[in-house]
């Protein structure tokens, strides 16, 4: 159902659905944040009260791609690829200290970048990732790193293999620089969940990154690697993606291989991306997007040139997205979100309108189903991919008088308590005499939420949400309280229902470190409408009146 005078734009007032937005602390409690410069131009002030803190700065410089730069200072002959994969190691190991986002660290990188070397003397043709040094989710396969999927279940795991999206990284060039911090086997929405290390969010370091995926996007937003590959079960990649103030691109479900990704939940688990820009996260997905014969569920459909349509500011027009529809999802902007989110989410169809969009609302009165179908079908999912972490497949094996004590042993001591409370509920909803009360209903849910969907992009190009209801809070603020960490996952377990992709670009900052919070605009495409999405985000994303700078541990 479309609205043509939505409560959003009731709220922000005519006047800034018509006219282009350049936002200042003064009048506003939430403002975008002048990307800093390394030379030091950039300066972070005291906002006015109720603000967030200002960086100043008398250039704007808008999101470039990382990735080109570094491969064209390879091929060029500018830098070796030994002296880029040096200089982002001593940024990773520079930073690790504070931020904690790495599991371990390649120890074959700088032998790779020497390789690389060799090829291009040759007169070889490289990748397009040659030189670019990139993070890896623990959770995905590496045939010369551990591979852990951040549980003791798996410590000094080595797998024989590489899963397939990062043999295609390599295929194309890449520098693998290590393996990033999760929450265990994805299960989490903070990386307190990991068994190993809590990871900081780089903007404030007493604040988390966000999760499952929130070493991957803490490394990214730190500079510790030029981009990184995650995981996205229920908005693993999107949330971290929102809180660390870097690009996150969740592709459609059979979009990317999941060979060689840890399962959790498999008609849920996507492979995706970060990066610094919505042309890195387009390079990504390029690269590792496409047909496997080890999967069954991932499609055969080509994969088309994701940057080809996505143009440099000066080609673009006035209003270049003139005849385009986004839809905001009203039940996003609702009761239970945070004021500034609120307010950066406004200020982001405001500015989409003045490039000649239309910004309309979208109810989807089903919405608010999701989250508990969400949890009853990933948790179901879960209890049976885990049980071959046994003690006798995979992992360390614990002591028992006979084989079933021996296997309650080694889970007890492998698993953490989340692993564990979701095995528990999972067991019970697919019990014999709660199957069709829990997972038959929950399945049916999930056919409603992916027709409702279907419906609502008939009638827009893309839908527009908050990636979660709050910016990044404190570290330990919700561990005990898992009730209250599920309810962030409303914004995103939907898309993953309906096997849908979704793009966050930074939109705005909220109240809070010395520098303000990041937040993040949700884009939601139709399936396999990776290539409209991109394009349209890298608009909004080139256009910002103001771009983000990175964190003051990075300044």
């Amino acid at each position: 159902m479309l609205h043509s005078r939505p409560m959003w734009a009731r709220k922000v007032g005519p006047s800034a659905l018509t006219q282009p937005q350049v936002f200042h602390a003064a009048n506003l409690p939430v403002v975008l944040h002048q990307r800093a410069t390394r030379n030091g131009s950039t300066q972070c002030s005291a906002a006015p009260s109720s603000a967030a803190a200002v960086c100043e700065s008398s250039v704007q410089q808008r999101p470039t791609s990382v990735i080109r730069k570094i491969r064209e200072s390879l091929v060029s002959g500018e830098k070796s690829a030994v002296e880029i994969t040096e200089a982002y190691l001593a940024n990773l190991r520079e930073r690790e200290p504070h931020v904690r986002s790495f599991l371990h660290v390649s120890e074959k990188a700088l032998q790779d970048a020497q390789e690389l070397d060799k090829r291009i003397a040759g007169g070889e043709e490289v990748g397009p990732l040659a030189g670019v040094p990139l993070g890896v989710k623990d959770n995905l396969c590496t045939r010369d790193m551990p591979s852990t999927g951040g549980s003791q279940i798996l410590r000094g795991y080595c797998p024989p293999f590489d899963a397939t999206a990062v043999a295609k990284l390599r295929s194309s060039g890449a520098i693998l620089v290590g393996k990033t911090n999760m929450d265990e086997f994805g299960m989490g929405s903070s990386t307190e969940g990991s068994a190993y290390q809590v990871t900081a969010n780089p903007w404030d370091l007493s604040r988390i990154p966000g999760g499952s995926s929130g070493g991957s996007a803490a490394a990214v937003a730190a500079g510790q690697c030029a981009g990184a590959l995650g995981s996205d079960t229920g908005g693993s990649i999107r949330q971290p993606a929102s809180f660390c103030g870097v690009v996150g691109l969740k592709p459609s479900y059979g979009r990317v291989s999941r060979f060689g990704l840890m399962a959790y939940a498999s008609s849920l688990d996507v492979v995706g991306c970060f990066g610094t820009s919505v042309m890195d996260a387009a390079i990504l997905l390029e690269a590792v997007a496409g047909a496997d014969k080890n999967d069954s569920t991932c499609s055969p459909q080509d994969v088309p040139d994701y940057t080809s349509n996505l143009l440099p500011i000066d080609g673009l027009g006035s209003r270049p997205l003139a005849g385009i529809k986004f839809g905001i999802i009203t039940e996003t902007v609702g009761d239970g979100v945070d004021e500034d989110v609120l307010l950066a989410v406004r200020q982001a169809a405001a500015h989409l309108e003045s490039l000649g969009a239309s910004v309309r609302e979208v109810a989807m009165p089903n919405f608010s189903l999701g989250l508990p179908a969400y949890y009853v079908l990933a948790t179901s999912e879960a209890s049976s991919n885990l049980a071959r972490y046994d003690g006798v497949r995979y992992g360390p094996r614990a002591h028992g008088e006979e084989v079933m004590s021996m296997y309650g042993n080694s889970r007890a001591q492998g698993f953490g308590p989340e692993v564990k409370r979701r095995i528990l509920m999972g067991t019970y909803a697919l019990s014999a005499g709660y199957y069709d009360a829990f997972y038959k209903k929950a399945q049916q849910v999930r056919t409603v939420i992916q027709r409702d969907f279907k419906n609502a992009l008939q009638e827009v190009d893309l839908l527009l949400s908050p990636v979660a209801p709050t910016a990044a809070y404190k570290i330990g603020e919700k561990v005990n309280d898992p009730l209250a960490m599920y309810v962030g996952d409303l914004m995103t377990v939907n898309v993953n229902l309906a096997g849908l992709p979704a793009l966050v670009v930074p939109c705005g900052l909220a109240k809070g470190g010395t520098c303000g919070l990041p937040v993040g605009l949700q884009m939601i495409g139709p399936a396999f409408g990776e290539e409209s999405l991109l394009r349209l985000g890298h608009i909004f994303e080139q256009t910002l009146p103001m771009s983000f700078s990175a964190p003051t541990l990075v300044a």
